[in-house]
C-alpha cells in the first residue's frame, strides 16, 4: 500500500509541536523540518532525542539511528515518534 505517515511530536522549550512525516524521511530532512517548526535557523546545531517504548531518551544523530527509531515507532500502537529537541550539540 501507500506509505503511511508517522506522527511526530516534538518537545521544544516547553512547547509540543506536532506534524507528520514520511518514514522514508532522511535525517537531514528531519532536522530541517524540526528547525523550521522550532523557528531555528537552518545552521543551528541540534540534538534530537527520541523516547522509546520504555520511556528512555535515545539520541538520534544519524540516518541509521533515525531508521531504527521509525521502525520501532511503527511497531507501536499509536505510530507516533516523540522527539525532544535541544538547540545545541550533544555533550
Amino acid at each position: 500500500g501507500p506509505h503511511m505517515r508517522v506522527r511526530l511530536k516534538a518537545h521544544y522549550g516547553g512547547d509540543i509541536l506536532i506534524t507528520s512525516v514520511d518514514p522514508t524521511t532522511t535525517f537531514q530532512d528531519l532536522c530541517e523540518e524540526v528547525r523550521d517548526m522550532c523557528g531555528l535557523h537552518q545552521q543551528h546545531p541540534l540534538t534530537l532525542k527520541w523516547v522509546d517504548s520504555e520511556g528512555d531518551p535515545c539520541t538520534v544523530s544519524s540516518q541509521m539511528e533515525l531508521e531504527e527509531a521509525f521502525r520501532l515507532a511503527c511497531q507501536g500502537r499509536d505510530e507516533v515518534l516523540i522527539i525532544h529537541v535541544f538547540p545545541s550539540i550533544p555533550e
